[in-house]
């Protein structure tokens, strides 16, 4: 890849992991490779699986193995899960073997206190020109987006979850 940006996805609406996977898969369909790494969801939900069955796409999912992190404490292990997640990623971008790198829930990561604004920041900054790169999450920071080339903001005007209580369905949100 040539010209490579930085995007990001962020904001308190449904969509930012299905824009990465879209994203994943547009590149992958054109002979591109992807490193697509998720930092907070660490259960194999259905998109991860049709990820690992298209060519050219590794998927890493960087969690401890205890489930996502949305609606439970953090433990010691996902803060060195995270740390190792950083390193992963770095070496993943300097390898030479990818186009794109998606970071899928690194701000979350950072909201968390997983990692730092800092890490975030010289992740861009270390990225190579050849390299798209992809960070999702709410909590994109205002120095994240002020270093990014694209950012779209996924912004919640209605959720059945609100409105109707509906729980997460399979082959919908997970």
């Amino acid at each position: 890849m040539i010209n490579g940006q930085t995007q990001v996805y962020t904001g308190n609406g449904k969509g930012k992991t299905t824009a990465a996977i879209g994203q994943a898969v547009r590149a992958a369909g054109k002979g591109y490779r992807v490193f697509f790494g998720q930092f907070i969801k660490d259960v194999e939900y259905n998109e991860i699986g049709i990820l690992r069955s298209i060519g050219g796409i590794t998927v890493k999912l960087f969690g401890t193995g205890t489930g996502c992190l949305i609606g439970r404490e953090p433990e010691p292990a996902d803060y060195e899960c995270a740390a190792n997640a950083l390193t992963e990623i770095h070496e993943a971008m300097n390898s030479g073997k990818y186009d794109l790198i998606v970071c899928d829930e690194i701000n979350v990561a950072m909201v968390l206190g997983f990692i730092k604004e800092e890490d975030i920041l010289n992740l861009i900054s270390a990225k190579p020109s050849y390299i798209e790169l992809v960070l999702t999450g709410r909590g994109a920071t205002d120095q994240i987006i002020k270093m990014a080339d694209l950012v779209t903001e996924m912004k919640e005007v209605k959720h059945y979850y609100n409105t109707k209580n509906l729980k997460a369905r399979d082959g919908i949100e997970r």
